[in-house]
């Protein structure tokens, strides 16, 4: 395979048309060698597609990375985006299903496309939550070291006192449509056949589909060399990575501790509002009794009343937009760590190989191509990360931000009309006042 088959040459690329079509067709055949190069084998350790390697001494081998500049993956990158939006994906309407085995929630998967990959321009199939669980399953497998968006959790959130009730379905429900058009929205991942599938089967289709994935056996033996590779450790990881390490650890305490806090935020507003639900009833009541601060006493409750709407307005910026987003990036940084993980994998037996190798001294030809293979999949691994990181940290930036955006607006338009409500009544007590005060003045 030649060596700059995974992107095109500048000068191809500039002739390249921009035609949706032919996008989505260069980029599945990125998809399917990227496949092909970093899924696992079940009777080798990783299996990989070899270089032209020109391995005649054991001495020539090292276990720092590879970093030749002719390498096929230097030349790896993600396709760009595409101009336009071509698949549009919404997850909505959960449906309660009682058996005498189970009870369960699925979700209507509408999805709308122009993609010729497809044979119908739009699709509704239902889905429940262990689908979701497999498609991302899926997706891990084939891409170990790109950055898979996180899913909600399988188990009641803290706080949730009924698994199904209607806030946490509509928590789960909008996490789920994030996940898909997160992938949706990856270069790569978008033109996953699973995806697609997934998107597409109906129910007995999808059921039949997932029964053709690896076997159990398959599943240990990956299981088995995951751990071996942990065990044995890297000994010459790239610094870059291990600031992305840290990166994360750093992250994943400060956002998991907003997380907490905005929970315990919002909680605090909830009871809050209740109160002031009864709060404002006292003073209409004491107004009938008190015949002289009648006004005065119904002003107090219309105020409350209207501070009562302002906080029910507000409470949604926290419910929906911030802290949604506060958890999956709290889940991402865990993600995250799972990918740095496998990537470490990738290294481990790859210098597992070369050490090998250098102690027996001696030239084998199977373990000096499987070398060679190797070689590739850890550069492949690290050109695949790097892209998907420098993407994720995109996202992130304008998440965050817009996330904050809203925060800042729905808390300035509550303080505004708290404001106003109350200012409106400190106006009309003090005119009444001075209405008062003339009429004692005149008499």
């Amino acid at each position: 395979m030649d060596s700059t088959s995974l992107s095109p040459s500048p000068a191809n690329t500039s002739e390249c048309p921009s035609a949706t079509q032919q996008q989505q067709g260069e980029v599945s055949d990125l998809n399917a060698l990227v496949k092909e190069v970093l899924e696992f084998d079940e009777d080798e350790d990783l299996e990989v597609f070899s270089k032209d390697a020109t391995f005649t001494d054991a001495s020539s081998f090292s276990t720092s990375l590879p970093t030749s500049p002719s390498s096929m993956i230097n030349h790896y990158k993600f396709e760009e985006e595409l101009d336009a939006t071509d698949i549009f994906i919404t997850v909505d309407d959960p449906e309660s299903h009682v058996t005498t085995i189970e009870t369960f929630i699925t979700y209507r998967v509408t999805t709308k496309t122009t993609r010729s990959a497809f044979d119908a321009s739009e699709y509704v199939v239902r889905r429940r939550y262990q689908d979701f669980l497999w498609l991302r399953g899926k997706l891990e497998e084939a891409y170990p070291t790109l950055i898979i968006p996180p899913l909600p959790e399988k188990f009641i959130m803290k706080g949730m006192v009924e698994r199904f009730n209607e806030e946490f379905i509509e928590t789960r429900r909008n996490a789920l449509h994030r996940f898909l058009n997160r992938i949706a929205d990856h270069p790569t991942l978008t033109f996953n056949e699973d995806f697609k599938v997934f998107l597409t089967a109906q129910a007995w289709e999808l059921t039949a589909h997932k029964k053709q994935g690896p076997g159990l056996l398959s599943k240990m033996g990956e299981t088995v060399r995951s751990m071996a590779a942990i065990v044995r450790g890297v000994k010459n990881r790239p610094e870059e990575f291990t600031e992305m390490l840290e990166y994360i650890e750093t992250f994943g305490q400060k956002v998991g501790l907003l997380d907490r806090i905005s929970q315990r935020i919002l909680k605090e507003q909830k009871d809050y509002l209740v109160e002031l639900k009864e709060y404002s009833p006292v003073y209409t009541l004491w107004s009938g009794s008190e015949d002289e601060l009648m006004d005065s006493l119904k002003g107090v409750a219309s105020c409350i009343d209207k501070c009562c709407k302002c906080v029910e307005e507000k409470s949604p910026g926290l419910s929906e937009n911030l802290i949604p987003l506060l958890h999956e990036y709290t889940l991402c940084a865990e993600m995250l760590k799972a990918v740095l993980k496998r990537r470490d994998q990738i290294q481990a037996d790859y210098e597992s190989k070369v050490e090998s190798l250098n102690s027996k001294k001696t030239e084998n030809e199977m373990v000096t191509e499987e070398i060679g293979r190797l070689e590739d999949k850890l550069e492949c691994a690290n050109s695949a990360l790097k892209a998907d990181w420098e993407r994720w940290n995109r996202n992130k930036k304008n998440d965050v931000k817009s996330a904050f955006l809203e925060m800042a607006d729905k808390n300035i338009t509550y303080y505004e009309k708290c404001l106003a409500t109350w200012e409106s009544f400190v106006t009309s007590q003090k005119n009444e006042l001075i209405v008062e005060n003339e009429h004692e003045d005149g008499s």
